[in-house]
């Protein structure tokens, strides 16, 4: 999958908050298989960039494509088939459901994802097996956070969106869940693209742009 950026300003960004900026109102190309890091403070975009690659938002000027062809153009079945297959997006604010155990959080999934390991062997490796059964409510906002990355874990993709996936781990649970997303990545010969408030995860990235 190829990313491109032609002069993409968002609606939202007052002007005088995009410059400098690698990524608005600049010529931006990613390739498949790239792991980028993007670092911005907080009411720079982060999440709209990650928005509009995910479909959420078309309110912009500019040209923004993948493999060619304008994302703003794409149907809603396009979009159906991006969100399932193709892209997917560990949101900000997580989106899981707290009445649902972290189990059944993990299960909803419309299609998993042969190359990742297991719920079980995820939540063994990030130190969750003893919480999978606990309602999502009566867990902390980190565990919670592990919960989300697990789910969009096991979703197919060719390019990973995680917006500030480790804002409330500590150093080693974030060192380990770096090393699930690498893994998992990897497999999946996908691409990623991790915002950050500045913070530099233990991934191999190989690019990092300023917002």
């Amino acid at each position: 999958m190829l990313i491109e950026f032609k002069k993409v300003i968002p609606a939202p960004i007052p002007e005088e908050m995009i410059e400098p900026s690698e990524i608005w109102d600049s010529e931006l190309r990613l390739e498949t298989g790239s792991l980028v890091l993007v670092s911005a403070h907080s009411g720079k975009g982060k999440s709209t960039l990650l928005h509009l690659l995910y479909g959420l938002r078309n309110d912009y000027e500019g040209e923004a494509l993948a493999d060619g062809e304008s994302i703003r153009g794409k149907s809603r079945q396009d979009w159906e088939t991006w969100r399932r297959r193709r892209v997917a997006l560990l949101f900000q604010d997580l989106r899981l459901f707290p009445a649902l155990s972290a189990r059944e959080n993990l299960e909803l999934i419309p299609v998993a994802n042969p190359r990742a390991p297991s719920h079980e062997e995820m939540a063994e490796r990030l130190g969750m097996t003893s919480f999978l059964e606990r309602p999502l409510a009566s867990l902390s906002q980190g565990q919670r956070q592990r919960v989300a990355l697990m789910r969009v874990l096991r979703k197919p993709f060719e390019l990973l969106l995680l917006d500030e996936p480790f804002s409330h781990l500590d150093e080693e649970n974030t060192r380990l869940a770096c090393a699930l997303v690498e893994e998992v990545t990897q497999a999946n010969k996908a691409g990623l693209i991790l915002t950050s408030l500045g913070e530099t995860p233990a991934l191999p990235f190989e690019r990092s742009l300023v917002l």
